[in-house]
């Protein structure tokens, strides 16, 4: 996978701008607040549908403008893609491929997979349980459509019952029989989603520690697992002994909503005990077993977005990222940084040719 030229239209700081690519690997330099990290995201919408910095789509128009436009040239072994994504006037947002918009925006999931290293990801280290399972959830939906759909249908399903816990709680009544329709349908996605993760990750785990070991460059008492309620119980068993709880604080309190990634030290808590290069190459071995697995799941390579990572990392690191990126991912990389004689000095000393990007004021 390929992508050739992006155009951005009314997107940030972006008014109408045109870039093509024609390396494997495409450098962004430019000063800080040029537009470097918002190219990235342009085409992080033309995969996901989405922006990976910003919740709103509204949040990201020009200043004083109303909507976006955002269209992509991808090639894929023989075969070229224009994707688009239009935010209109309205706020109505619009996604078509070949011209031929999609009915759900969930079908474009996966064909045109990323992945993201941006600094705030350190987060999923140090930052609460929902942050690592949004990263297992995107990597799980990019390789299998029908996880995407049974995710989408339990947090459906989960937000209902939850409505009605609390409404139970306003009108101080109760009604089990409802209740009852809610957890059945909560447990056919929910224990589909369970057995996806806890098949999926023990593999993933161990490539996980093949890469922070090559990132580091030695190998650390570094452990990752998967917790998950659903472990110790079944769902269904979990739900019931959960109802009365359930009721009195008015939420769903056990499911895979409360699944979780623990990253141990020394079998110490790893956000507490690591230095913060440690916690720098847990999270660059996360998002680049994340980019092999779907190389190997989809017989391609995502598109690696890097955010900033010269800043991230000391020498040793960033020459291992660097040369893994250069002689084994095999798929094609935006990086971002400052200077542009860095990034030209860092792709020179691995003998890599590169498309060098200056942003200038406009």
């Amino acid at each position: 996978m390929f992508l050739r030229s992006v155009t951005i239209t009314q997107f940030k700081n972006y008014t109408h701008q045109r870039f093509a690519f024609d390396e494997m690997i495409v450098a962004i330099a430019g000063a800080n607040g040029i537009g470097k990290t918002n190219l990235l995201d342009a085409i992080h919408y033309l995969c996901f549908t989405k922006s990976y910095f910003s919740g709103s789509d509204g949040g990201n128009v020009q200043h004083g403008l109303r909507g976006f436009r955002i269209e992509g040239s991808l090639t894929e072994g023989t075969e070229e893609t224009t994707v688009s994504i239009v935010l209109r006037e309205t706020g109505k947002k619009e996604i078509s491929c070949n011209a031929v918009p999609y009915e759900k925006f969930s079908h474009h999931i996966g064909k045109y997979p990323c992945v993201v290293i941006a600094p705030d990801d350190v987060e999923l280290i140090i930052g609460g349980s929902e942050q690592r399972r949004l990263f297992l959830d995107t990597l799980l939906s990019q390789i299998d459509a029908d996880y995407l759909q049974q995710l989408i249908n339990y947090n459906k399903i989960l937000q209902q019952r939850n409505s009605f816990l609390k409404s139970c709680a306003q009108t101080q009544t109760r009604n089990n029989a409802l209740l009852d329709v809610l957890d059945e349908q909560l447990l056919q996605a929910g224990n589909y989603i369970y057995s996806k993760r806890s098949s999926f990750l023990p593999e993933f785990n161990q490539q996980v520690l093949r890469f922070y070991e090559t990132i580091a460059g030695k190998a650390e008492p570094v452990s990752v697992s998967y917790e998950s309620q659903l472990q110790e119980q079944s769902f269904e068993q979990l739900l019931q002994q959960a109802r009365e709880k359930d009721y009195l604080l008015q939420r769903s309190t056990c499911g895979i909503h409360k699944d979780d990634l623990l990253f141990l030290l020394n079998n110490d808590s790893f956000k507490q005990s690591a230095s913060q290069g440690q916690r720098k190459s847990l999270l660059f071995s996360l998002k680049l077993a994340e980019a092999e697995i779907i190389k190997q799941q989809k017989g391609f390579a995502p598109l690696l977005l890097l955010d900033d990572v010269f800043e991230k990392l000391d020498a040793a690191r960033m020459h291992n990222l660097l040369h893994y990126v250069c002689a084994v991912f095999n798929g094609q990389v935006f990086l971002t940084d400052p200077h542009p004689d860095r990034i030209a000095a860092a792709f020179e000393a691995l003998g890599k040719n590169i498309q060098l990007i200056e942003l200038k004021e406009q």
